[in-house]
């Protein structure tokens, strides 16, 4: 009997596999706090840490550099973004300038039950943060639950050029966040609280107001890392009670 098993894949099918494994590996790490900004590291190195071959590691680096994600220094090797002011303010706006026309239209395109159980994750996690403890299982949880928020949104555009440009922005962020701040007890409930502030607009379909609470709440973020006051939510924490 003839063996209808497909042929193995060519060198030239595997190579842009490894390439996009690679790219994923060194999000994951960034994603981890794994990869310190402004770090140097040599692709050796590099390799170690993505788990991938030389090949798709050398691939990978022209990549890396286009995106601002990490550049070559002569005679020191590969460093990973540096934050400064200036990735501060670009990265912050043009955060703002996605996520806010994804918003505004994530309120009326969103379906009621969508934005039911968007909220009642977020309640869920208040309700645990007030009865404690906050431990790193809860922290993690409500960083996805965050994040996920907000990719949710800029997907729901259904422009993959969009989505891929945010994510790589995204990676700029969490490199600020690293660098500046860490998720602690104070930063999870006043972050969980100016979404579910958010989200009540989301909730009355209120254009206007969604527009204004997500660039309060990404002002927030901002300033957090800048080291500067909380701008205050105009909206007491004790209406976010459960019932």
């Amino acid at each position: 009997m003839l063996s209808h098993q497909p042929p193995p894949p060519t060198a030239a099918v595997r190579a842009p596999n490894l390439r996009a494994q690679a790219y994923e590996n060194f999000r994951q790490q960034i994603m981890r706090a794994q990869i310190r900004p402004g770090q140097f590291i040599s692709q050796r190195e590099l390799m170690q840490l993505l788990a991938m071959p030389l090949g798709a590691v050398r691939e990978l680096i022209p990549r890396l550099e286009a995106e601002g994600l990490l550049h070559t220094v002569p005679q020191r090797g590969l460093q990973i973004a540096n934050v400064d002011l200036k990735l501060i303010k670009n990265a912050f706006e043009l955060r703002l300038l996605l996520e806010r026309e994804a918003a505004v239209r994530f309120a009326t395109s969103a379906s009621d039950a969508e934005l039911e159980r968007i909220e009642a994750e977020h309640l869920s996690i208040v309700r645990r943060a007030r009865a404690g403890p906050i431990d790193e299982a809860l922290l993690a949880e409500a960083t996805q639950v965050d994040w996920g928020l907000h990719e949710h949104m800029i997907d729901a555009l259904g422009n993959e050029l969009i989505s891929e440009a945010y994510r790589i922005n995204s990676l700029r962020v969490r490199l600020i966040k690293f660098e500046h701040s860490s998720l602690a007890a104070d930063i999870l409930l006043a972050a969980m609280e100016e979404h579910l502030w958010f989200i009540e607009a989301l909730r009355r379909r209120d254009a206007a107001a969604v527009a204004e609470r997500l660039g309060h709440h990404i002002e927030s973020a901002r300033r957090r890392v800048l080291g500067l006051p909380r701008p205050a939510l105009p909206w007491s924490s004790s209406q976010l009670d459960a019932p």
